[in-house]
């Protein structure tokens, strides 16, 4: 099977790559999925054929999934960056997370890594992949 045009993927499109397999990922899909009434994002798990091809365009490793991956204007935001500037588009009622920057960068960036390096031992791991359900189809890429 041929990869998806990545250029074409990641243009216009805002994407949050995620581990399919991630029970604490999977959590965060459904908060995205619950709050992005606009449909600002698009979720794609790196797992998939276009996540791949995402990994690939931005040169991250394909088999070794160690953060959130947050694609913006052809941009790449990660870790407790990508987790801020996602949260505070869902609505005026998230804007007090921009708070969270007054944290130093490096101490935020520790913190969710601590989290993101550990999240199967913390919350566990699925076999395989989630699949979309119908009526949340359009949140997926």
């Amino acid at each position: 099977m041929l990869a998806p045009n990545t250029q074409q993927l990641i243009q216009n499109n805002k994407i949050i790559l995620f581990d399919g397999q991630c029970r604490l990922c999977s959590a965060w899909c459904n908060f995205i999925i619950k709050h992005d009434k606009q449909l600002h994002f698009k979720l794609c798990s790196v797992q998939s054929l276009k996540g791949q091809a995402i990994l690939n365009y931005f040169n991250y490793a394909t088999d070794n999934y160690k953060t959130m991956i947050y694609i913006e204007n052809n941009q790449c935001i990660t870790q407790s960056d990508a987790f801020i500037d996602i949260v505070t588009q869902l609505g005026w009622s998230w804007q007090v997370a921009k708070i969270l920057r007054i944290i130093p960068k490096r101490l935020r960036n520790w913190l969710y890594d601590r989290i993101a390096l550990n999240r199967y031992r913390l919350f566990g791991k699925y076999d395989y992949c989630r699949l979309p359900s119908d009526d949340c189809e359009q949140h997926y890429l």
